[in-house]
């Protein structure tokens, strides 16, 4: 199986989860559901179709849709399954970050003027 997602990868996701997530939910099959529902999810929020322009668009918006995607699709892995962390708590405050890290960046593609610029870069 190879990764099927646009705006990242699992290797990429399975850094942002950290080293005690299960590995059945780092597992490629796994993620490439996660990423995939991440990306149709960064879509709906910002009402712009990115998967569709993703080959155009510049390198630095594919960046902001990868953090965005792969913060997303890690609170993903590291849920599926928190018993490897050393407590609940440690795997919550990662979760918390990387959705933090997640609201920042789909804040940066829904601001239309900011939308503008990433467009005509």
């Amino acid at each position: 199986m190879v990764d099927s997602g646009i705006f990242a990868t699992t290797a990429e996701i399975g850094y942002k989860a950290g080293q005690y997530c299960s590995a059945t939910s780092k597992a490629e099959a796994y993620t490439n559901s996660f990423i995939a529902q991440a990306e149709s999810r960064i879509n709906a929020e910002t009402h712009y179709n990115w998967s569709d322009t993703y080959s155009g668009l510049n390198a630095d918006v594919k960046a902001i849709l990868k953090e965005a995607a792969s913060n997303l699709a890690a609170t993903y892995v590291i849920s599926y399954d928190m018993s490897g962390f050393t407590s609940r708590a440690e795997a919550q405050s990662m979760i918390d970050v990387l959705l933090y890290n997640y609201a920042a960046c789909i804040k940066i593609l829904k601001d239309q003027v900011t939308k503008d610029f990433i467009l005509e870069a």
